[in-house]
């Protein structure tokens, strides 16, 4: 079996996890570990039979059975993108803090491997939004496109219509529009909905709005969401999963709806999202039994 490894190599938390996952690897005869060249730093010129060095990770995902990314729900993404049109499962192994998308602990690594080389392990789905400017260009999110002001204090005034209907004229820090992977990320820190994956619908939540009974709204991702910023007096940001375009020409318009791009993400025996709700917002924790 053949694992590529996506990681950052100047993350610190990094290191550990995959010098484990080699050692665990030089075991077993039957698994090649893959991953490009910037990693061979972190082992300090050490002796790995299991280790095979190609030139990029493109490289690597496309030699490889099962692509194991080490780091946190930013890797994570940086891994969708490399494989949103590539369908091969992915380990997410956090090494981080939260890490909503990475569900093995890196102390959890060794049986995790055990899991996959037994070929003990479901596949969890997860589709990408799209969104589509006036010039035709697409732009994909596992997470979220955002619109948002850059360096001031006034607010932004978005228009929202969806499937050709008038939502709201939206006067707020920002707008999220986020998918049900997303539901956990920024949207949920903005008081937004939670959401299950593989639920067909995409979340738009207001950032701070300026009246406050204006608030998130669930719609189905089969139809378009068309978002459109004309010329204020700042500037106004459009980002997708944190990768950021400046609006060079207004009205800047994209339409918005569920891709057919997806990404196959390796859930184990164990796991479910539910546990990972309850262990990462300790749902059920009570402060006052802790000593």
């Amino acid at each position: 079996m053949k694992f590529a490894i996506i990681a950052n190599p100047n993350k610190y938390s990094v290191k550990e996890p995959f010098i484990n996952l080699l050692n665990w690897a030089d075991e077993h005869e039957e698994v090649n570990v893959i991953f490009c060249t910037e990693l061979q730093e972190l082992y300090n010129g050490e002796e790995h039979p299991s280790a095979v060095v190609v030139e990029n990770e493109q490289q690597a995902i496309d030699q490889a059975d099962i692509i194991i990314a080490i780091g946190g729900d930013g890797t994570m993404l940086y891994t969708a993108r490399l494989m949103k049109n590539i369908p091969k499962p992915i380990l997410g192994v956090n090494s981080g803090r939260l890490g909503f998308m990475a569900y093995t602990q890196k102390e959890q690594l060794t049986k995790a491997l055990g899991n996959l080389l037994d070929g003990k392990y479901r596949i969890d789905k997860r589709y990408l939004l799209e969104a589509e400017d006036q010039d035709g260009t697409i732009y994909h999110a596992l997470n979220e496109f955002l619109f948002s002001k850059k360096d001031s204090t006034s607010m932004v005034k978005v228009h929202a219509e969806y499937d050709d209907m008038f939502i709201n004229d939206y006067w707020a820090d920002g707008l999220i529009v986020a998918s049900p992977t997303g539901s956990t990320a920024y949207n949920l820190s903005s008081s937004g909905p939670i959401v299950m994956p593989n639920t067909d619908v995409m979340v738009l939540n207001p950032i701070n709005p300026h009246t406050l009974t204006t608030r998130p709204l669930v719609l189905p991702s089969n139809k378009s969401l068309k978002v459109q910023v004309n010329e204020q007096d700042h500037e106004v940001l459009f980002s997708y999963d944190g990768h950021i375009k400046e609006i060079e020409s207004y009205p800047f318009e994209v339409a918005i709806r569920r891709s057919n791009f997806t990404i196959d993400l390796i859930e184990l025996p164990d796991q479910s999202y539910f546990d990972t709700l309850r262990h990462k917002l300790m749902w059920g924790m009570d402060s006052r039994n802790r000593s």
